[in-house]
């Protein structure tokens, strides 16, 4: 993408991240914006309250009554997004498929950290690990992001490499961040290295969904094929059974993944290639300043 087609975008983009950014900011993850600063600025009294590791002994001793360290605040706060452009993600029964939805998703993300101040990095993947680079702030770094999540949609690498997504991110991230997992979640082995990345982060897990997840419409034996590993087989869509068993299916997958989610800390977000991205991300944010 040139440079004057992702300006463009980032302007049609900068409405909605204003919005979003304020969301970021707020509730919960508010949080992450305190701790430790890097910086030491002196000492002051101790108070009811203040964390006994922080005590300066040397100064207590002299002045026979304790004191604390007193450092500057960090005020950044890392994002780091991690995006899915697997085959599976290519599907999609409306006019966008699951993966532009992720797409939007993740620029949506990168342009609000950029109204933040807040250093953003990213890893892209499909089969393959495509683009990884660790947090930093700026303007032309969300729009290197952007060009790297708008480049080559439609992959022709089978497979998906989410663990290693996963992992990486782990050694890439070096404090606390606010970390998007974007995916559909449609592969193996990925909750282990999900659940390690979670002890450290602060982790949103944006499940990209699509309405014939839960129900295909009824016009009888069509052909499948499962973009992944390409097998192929026939479903007859206007059998009463089949469309339960296939609602049931999806049900169990969704419970699942929450189940996945609330276990290790992670906060689970379904966002349909029917909906609003912006709109979505802006209403979990909301939910969750009001907890």
């Amino acid at each position: 993408m040139d440079r004057q087609r992702l300006s463009k975008k980032a302007n049609l983009l900068r409405l909605n991240s204003i919005s979003l950014a304020n969301g970021m900011k707020s509730g919960s993850f508010r949080s992450l914006y305190r701790g430790q600063g890097i910086e030491f600025s002196g000492v002051r009294e101790y108070l009811r309250g203040d964390d006994v590791r922080a005590i300066d002994w040397n100064v207590t001793a002299r002045m026979c009554r304790p004191y604390v360290k007193v450092f500057d605040e960090e005020r950044e706060l890392d994002v780091f997004i991690i995006i899915d452009k697997s085959l599976s993600m290519c599907s999609g029964s409306g006019l966008r498929s699951r993966a532009e939805t992720a797409v939007e998703c993740s620029s949506l993300l990168a342009m609000a950290s950029l109204h933040n101040s807040s250093p953003v990095g990213a890893v892209v993947f499909d089969g393959k690990i495509n683009f990884s680079c660790a947090p930093k702030s700026g303007k032309d770094q969300a729009m290197l992001l952007i060009s790297h999540f708008e480049k080559d949609i439609q992959t022709d690498c089978p497979g998906s490499v989410l663990d290693n997504a996963l992992r990486g991110a782990s050694k890439l991230l070096r404090k606390r961040s606010l970390v998007f997992v974007i995916s559909d979640f449609r592969t193996i082995d990925w909750t282990e290295s999900f659940g390690r990345l979670c002890q450290k982060n602060d982790v949103v897990a944006v499940n990209i969904t699509d309405p014939m997840d839960d129900q295909l419409p009824a016009v009888g034996s069509i052909p499948f094929i499962d973009f992944e590993s390409g097998y192929k087989t026939i479903l007859q869509t206007s059998s009463n059974k089949f469309a339960r068993e296939w609602r049931e299916e999806n049900v169990k997958r969704v419970e699942l993944f929450k189940d996945i989610c609330l276990r290790h800390g992670a906060s689970p977000v379904f966002i349909s290639t029917v909906q609003d991205p912006a709109a979505e991300l802006i209403k979990f944010f909301s939910s969750r300043e009001q907890k």
